[in-house]
């Protein structure tokens, strides 16, 4: 994999530094070495304890919470990085935060998405690797290649290893029409649709279900979950429509505010997540994750190399 002589460097961000190890030890590389600080004000100070010169680096960064802290790191060590003169610096954000507000659905509001976007280009990155944006439209945002990763393969893999049968993939709203699709496609299930209205940010409030879910084992699949509200009342509105067991599926398990306390109460029986959020599915019995570590290992070795990244889907 050495390029100009050199191995790639992947570094992990306090975010993500059990999944950074993992890649890297599927890479058969070590981990690259950093140091993280807080000054007393909460300033971060960021310094890399290793030689980059002419090196193409990949730091591993999610943007969760904190976001602002996680994001500020990221961006002091592509700074560092690129200072330090490596050759290339790839971000590689397996949660990229900030991407709800894409658009100007009303006036006066800030489009965050693009912000941070300008802000990890501007910091010195020359690519960005990330996985299951919110929008798919966010790549267009960047002024430099942008690999947009999906966790399907890992996610559809661990389902079609459980053995359940007779189920029907279920979309959480309109707008996930498409994601949903594509699950019910690499399964071969039909597909149900939640038209739901949402008066506030972060409530919704569940209208009708398009398509046949009695005694029926569902699959709910969406990018994320945050406060889990909308997830908890489709479930609530699948029961009622006589659906069996009840499985959520997100590549980012976001989980703010009540969202633990209303999973567990809630009538799905397993939430199934990935690793681009790290949390401890010990303490969570409905909670199981699976890594997408080797996705992104493949991923940077084919970067490495010159190869397809799409092919990969």
């Amino acid at each position: 994999m050495a390029i100009n002589g050199r191995e790639p460097i992947v570094f992990s961000g306090t975010a993500s530094k059990h999944l950074g190890h993992v890649v890297c030890a599927e890479l058969g590389l070590t981990d690259g070495n950093i140091d993280v600080r807080h000054f007393s004000d909460g300033e971060i100070r960021v310094k890399v304890n290793e030689n980059v010169r002419g090196a193409r680096c990949f730091v591993v960064q999610s943007t969760c919470t904190p976001v602002n802290e996680r994001l500020m790191e990221l961006l002091l060590l592509i700074d560092a990085l690129k200072r330090a003169s490596a050759l290339e610096v790839n971000a590689v954000i397996p949660y990229f935060g900030y991407a709800r507000a894409d658009r100007k659905d009303e006036g006066r509001v800030a489009l965050s998405a693009k912000l941070v976007a300008n802000l990890i280009a501007k910091a010195g990155a020359d690519r960005v690797i990330t996985c299951d944006l919110h929008s798919a439209q966010i790549q267009g945002f960047f002024d430099i290649p942008v690999d947009h990763l999906y966790a399907a393969p890992v996610l559809v893999d661990y389902i079609l290893k459980r053995g359940i049968t007779d189920f029907t993939v279920v979309s959480p709203d309109v707008g996930n029409v498409k994601r949903a699709r594509g699950y019910a496609t690499r399964l071969n299930a039909p597909l149900a649709i939640i038209d739901k209205r949402r008066p506030e940010p972060n409530i919704a409030e569940v209208m009708n279900i398009i398509g046949e879910v009695k005694d029926k084992n569902v699959f709910i699949f969406d990018d994320m979950i945050d406060t889990a509200g909308t997830l908890v009342k489709a479930a609530e509105a699948l029961k009622v429509r006589g659906a069996r067991d009840i499985y959520a599926c997100c590549t980012h398990p976001v989980f703010s505010g009540p969202a633990r306390e209303r999973l567990e109460s809630s009538a799905i029986k397993e939430i199934i997540v990935t690793d681009s959020i790290p949390h401890d599915d010990g303490s969570f019995p409905k909670l199981k994750v699976v890594s997408i570590a080797s996705l992104l290992a493949e991923t940077i070795r084919r970067i490495n190399t010159n190869e397809s990244v799409s092919a990969l889907f």
